[in-house]
């Protein structure tokens, strides 16, 4: 029913689009060059880059992708790195240009099956993390699985002055967006916390710790 009415919603959308938008409107922002990578006693060493291929398939305009280390912190201190991805998509429409043509951001919740890892438990949870548009707010909590390996894994879509948690929600409003303010960027932010020894209340505290100083500054490179 949820994807039949994003359908509907997406073809009225192209013909409100067509009918009265006339040119796409990229907003400005900062850089992710320009990320900070200290938050509190969190500290990312390295922001990584991922292979042009990847980058290509995504479609992806500009991102931040880390493996966030609390200082000070070793394997037995109950905290484990966080690996953060923000992925900013300047426009989400294939016609628009950018990418591979298909700049679509990808669901997590569809994209981990393919990598091999298992969705063990997947719902939406609400949030208060200081910098985000609007708090409290839902957002996607996952545990996954490969083999022996665990790890919990938080997701939200970015968009418009919005937290999005479901996927058929952030194709509405990209439609919506579309049609009344030649629109379509948002952004895919991704938490991912390595569960260890069965610990997920450790990897838990992990995700509280970082995330506000991961989110605090996003306004400026997530435009609303």
């Amino acid at each position: 029913m949820k994807l039949a009415v994003a359908v509907v919603f997406l073809l009225l959308n192209l013909y409100i689009y067509h009918e009265f938008a006339t040119e796409a409107v990229i907003p400005p922002r900062q850089g992710f060059d320009r990320f900070p990578l200290q938050g509190g006693d969190w500290v990312c060493a390295r922001p990584a880059r991922m292979e042009p291929e990847v980058e290509k398939n995504l479609g992806v305009t500009d991102y931040h992708l880390c493996e966030w280390q609390r200082m000070g912190g070793d394997a037995t201190d109950g905290l484990p790195f966080v690996g953060v991805y923000i992925g900013y998509h300047a426009t989400q429409v294939r016609e628009e240009g950018g990418g591979s043509g298909e700049n679509s951001i990808h669901p997590p919740a569809h994209c981990l099956p393919g990598s091999g890892w298992d969705i063990v438990r997947l719902e939406t949870v609400e949030v208060d993390l200081p910098g985000l548009p609007q708090n409290p707010t839902r957002v996607r909590r996952l545990q996954i699985a490969k083999g022996n390996a665990r790890q919990l894994v938080y997701y939200w879509y970015q968009q418009g002055g919005r937290v999005i948690a479901e996927d058929w929600r952030k194709i509405v409003y990209v439609g919506l967006d579309r049609a009344l303010r030649g629109r379509t960027d948002g952004a895919l932010v991704r938490f991912t916390v390595p569960i260890l020894d069965g610990d997920e209340a450790a990897a838990e505290a992990a995700f509280r710790a970082l995330a506000p100083h991961v989110v605090a500054p996003l306004a400026a490179y997530v435009p609303d």
